[in-house]
């Protein structure tokens, strides 16, 4: 079943996360087994950059070289021999099955690579193929903590200029997420939600910081009684608080009217309308992709929330009194959940999606009554997405904006949230997705 994962991601372009619950359930793997897969599919595939320069050391060639389906599978027994507790003969054996399998006339290829690659531990390989850390940090990290150096760099800026820091931050991008759920407020309550929880005997804790939030130790929260019937959600903790964030800043006059400028999937407008349920507010959802504005609809069913399948930057002045524009991105705030995304996001990516982005937030601003207010959300931490579209955006508008500090409408207790008025939110730091939020204030 990994290897099925991992080949359908290079060979397909598929996502990991769709790819593999299929092949577990039509094959009915559960358990202990489901779990073993999940980490060899998610650990290969966020480590497949160390591993492949690992695996092009021991067969003295590029990857490249090497048959796809041999490629995928040696990656597979590396990060067994490298990665987990499974034994070193076990490890090759079983790979060597694999590649049998796959390609015959591979195997003895395949036996001899795994064996050179387990005669090293993952340090000593790191050590003899990364530069010196003195002599180039950002390499030295990109393959000790499996980034492309892009990726390492841009880090490095959001965290200004901190080595250490960004080398702690991506350690976090390694390690497998919690799942979150959001407990909708007015529909259940988080100590309800897990109540239930612990009397269907289902592993779970209380959220950090968002008053919301329930973290499971296990299980598919598809099974779970208030996901099914709409009172909670999968959401991310550090998604639950910048939706928060934006209702609870104070706002002058009506407070009726919301938007929800890029809905899909639906997560932050499932919280939002339930919070303006709750208030006596209604949240329209804008969504330009018709398979993802349905998936709007489905989470937001019986709360006061409209859909609109339409592309945000055509909004027009409507007076809104609250608007949430979480903004398409690279999404590297969220790549400990995208195993794959590391790798298949490139530099080029950015300028159309930060054009993109400046103009949802500017059509945002239009769309917001004077005195109304805008959060612009992104899971990314780059510079370029967050701190320089914002202020871009502002700048360019032909109405003005000022920027107010959103340190305050977030949860007491939250550390590390810098100097403001915008926030950057990390899994090193929070244990959430690398959420970043400024909320702006029209102000004429």
């Amino acid at each position: 079943m990994a290897y099925e994962a991992v080949a359908a991601v290079h060979r397909d372009d598929a996502y990991a996360n769709l790819v593999l619950p299929k092949l577990l359930r039509s094959a009915g793997v559960t358990g202990r087994d489901a779990a073993f897969a999940t980490e060899l599919t998610y650990g290969t595939l966020r480590q497949s950059g160390t591993l492949d320069a690992i695996i092009a050391a021991a067969a003295d060639r590029p990857v490249d070289r090497i048959d796809p389906p041999v490629r995928d599978a040696l990656r597979l027994g590396a990060y067994q021999l490298l990665h987990t507790r499974v034994g070193a003969h076990a490890a090759v054996a079983t790979t060597v099955d694999l590649v049998r399998s796959l390609v015959p006339g591979a195997a003895g290829f395949a036996n001899a690579v795994l064996r050179r690659v387990g005669e090293r531990s993952r340090a000593e390989w790191v050590e003899q193929l990364a530069p010196p850390y003195a002599e180039d940090p950002v390499a030295n990290l990109a393959l000790a903590h499996a980034h492309p150096q892009w990726i390492v760099r841009s880090i490095v800026g959001s965290l200004r200029g901190s080595m250490e820091d960004a080398a702690v931050a991506l350690a976090a991008n390694n390690e497998a997420p919690p799942v979150h759920l959001c407990a909708r407020p007015g529909l259940v309550d988080r100590d309800e939600l897990l109540a239930t929880l612990r009397d269907a005997v289902v592993r779970a804790t209380p959220g950090r910081f968002s008053p919301y939030a329930v973290i499971l130790g296990g299980g598919d929260p598809g099974s779970i009684g208030a996901v099914r019937d709409g009172r909670a959600h999968v959401q991310d903790e550090g998604s639950q608080l910048v939706a928060a964030a934006l209702t609870a800043a104070p706002l002058d006059g009506a407070d009726a009217r919301w938007l929800d400028l890029c809905a899909g999937p639906g997560g932050k407008a499932g919280l939002l309308g339930a919070l303006a349920a709750q208030r006596g507010a209604e949240v329209r959802a804008v969504e330009v992709a018709p398979h993802r504005a349905d998936l709007v609809a489905q989470a937001t069913r019986g709360l006061p929330v409209t859909v609109d399948c339409l592309d945000g930057r055509d909004v027009g002045e409507e007076g809104f009194d609250r608007v949430l524009v979480d903004a398409p991105c690279t999404g590297l705030g969220a790549l400990r959940r995208r195993p794959e995304a590391r790798w298949r996001r490139q530099p080029s990516d950015l300028p159309p999606l930060t054009r993109l982005q400046r103009e949802l937030l500017q059509a945002a601003i239009r769309a917001t009554r004077p005195g109304g207010l805008i959060a612009y959300v992104t899971c990314s931490p780059h510079l370029v997405e967050t701190e320089v579209t914002v202020t871009e955006s502002a700048r360019r508008s032909p109405f003005a904006v000022d920027l107010v500090d959103a340190r305050p409408w977030l949860p007491a207790g939250l550390p590390d949230l810098g100097s403001g008025p915008t926030v950057q939110l990390w899994p090193h730091r929070h244990g959430t997705d690398a959420m970043y939020l400024a909320l702006l204030r029209r102000t004429g």
